[in-house]
């Protein structure tokens, strides 16, 4: 059995970063990854996927450059999923390799397959193509293990018509219409990407609002330009059924009403990935969500075993997932640290893309916290008028 300073399950950012972060500091570290997932659900169907995919849209589609050339200037007609996904598997290739090189630049042991607890000390890593079971050891662990999409109960996913996010990459052809469930972050980069494609959008969303930790004025702005694609909003709607028949989908309402479309894409929330773990083992559980609990400085109730990145939940992004593999790297072998900071910044690839930094008005003024409103439009900038 080999034994280690700490063992990481998951190659994310987080895991990335405790990882290096602790052979740095001159610990001997192991990172187990699922076979053909290295660099985790951000490389391989995640954040790095769905960006480069957005920019083929928008140089494929013309968009970016029709103030140059008219409203209806392409850079090609028929548009393919095999146009878009060219881009998409090279960078993937390369960030694979990238995250490769980091470890082993680092000298970081690497080990391939699922890993489960054997006790609080001990995780058993089994690979379906290899017979023989490793077992390794570690004074400290951390879990960045990631999130996969949440399937609600009732619905049959059959990765044609009905499908999550995860299954957008594999797609046969660009749909002519699409009912896009949920209005976060990732059903409206969806929704506008396939919009900007001419595919008719209609967006479900059980809340009354899209986007409801932005600034009401910015998420306005931004309905503004999806309506310019054509995307329709059913906001306070809750989805009760979801047909397939040979002509594609009919999604059914809780309030009767019924939407035909070619595809339906579930973007309603995500489920930590933890359900492979044995977590009992370890002494841990996690919620009803897959989510693990932890505190300030990423420790969960057992005290060598820190968790970080999605798998914790908000804000689920790459770059505080960095930090918090850091930080909690750090906080193990007793390095000092000043903790995440609280304000951090938010992108959102959607087309327009909006980002934020910072409290929101309606969070000042509940918290009566004076402020002052300045507004800079792009479009009145000559930087706006270049672009």
């Amino acid at each position: 059995m080999q034994e280690y300073d700490l063992v990481v399950i998951g190659s994310g950012p987080g895991g990335q970063r405790a990882a290096i972060a602790a052979a740095k500091l001159g610990k001997s570290v192991a990172v187990i990854e699922r076979g053909m997932m290295l660099g985790g659900v951000c490389v391989n169907t995640g954040t790095i996927p769905s960006k480069t995919l957005r920019e083929a849209v928008v140089y494929l589609t013309g968009m970016s450059q029709r103030e140059l050339y008219g409203a209806s200037y392409r850079v090609k007609e028929k548009i393919t999923p095999a146009d878009l996904l060219a881009r998409t598997q090279h960078v993937i290739s390369r960030e694979i390799d990238v995250v490769r090189s980091q470890l082993m630049r680092n000298r970081v042991e690497l080990y391939v397959g699922h890993g489960r607890f054997v006790d609080e000390h001990t995780v058993a890593v089994e690979d379906p193509g290899r017979a023989e079971r490793i077992t390794v050891s570690g004074r400290y662990f951390v879990l960045a293990t990631g999130t996969k999409p949440a399937r609600p109960p009732g619905v049959e996913f059959d990765e044609e018509r009905v499908l999550d996010s995860d299954g957008i990459l594999d797609l046969k052809s660009i749909p002519s219409s699409m009912v896009v469930v949920g209005a976060g972050v990732i059903g409206i980069e969806y929704a506008s990407m396939f919009a900007a494609l001419g595919t008719k959008v209609t967006v479900v969303e059980k809340r009354d609002a899209m986007l409801e930790f932005c600034d009401p004025e910015i998420v306005e702005a931004l309905r503004f330009h999806l309506r310019d694609l054509a995307v329709t909003f059913r906001f306070g709607e809750e989805v009760t059924a979801v047909d397939v028949g040979a002509s594609g989908t009919v999604t059914t309402l809780a309030s009767g009403k019924q939407i035909p479309a070619e595809t339906v894409m579930y973007s309603a929330g995500r489920q930590g990935q933890t359900d492979h773990l044995d977590l009992a083992n370890a002494g841990l559980e996690a919620d009803n969500r897959g989510r693990i609990f932890v505190d300030d400085n990423f420790a969960t109730k057992v005290d060598h075993i820190y968790a970080v990145g999605d798998v914790i939940g908000f804000p689920a992004l790459a770059a505080t997932s960095m930090e918090q593999g850091r930080l909690a790297a750090y906080h193990a072998f007793g390095e000092p640290t000043k903790g995440m900071m609280d304000i951090q910044p938010i992108g959102i690839y959607s087309i327009p893309e909006v980002s934020y930094v910072g409290a929101t008005e309606v969070d000042l003024t509940k918290d009566s916290i004076p402020y002052e409103v300045g507004v800079s439009r792009y479009r009145e900038l000559a930087r706006g008028q270049i672009a």
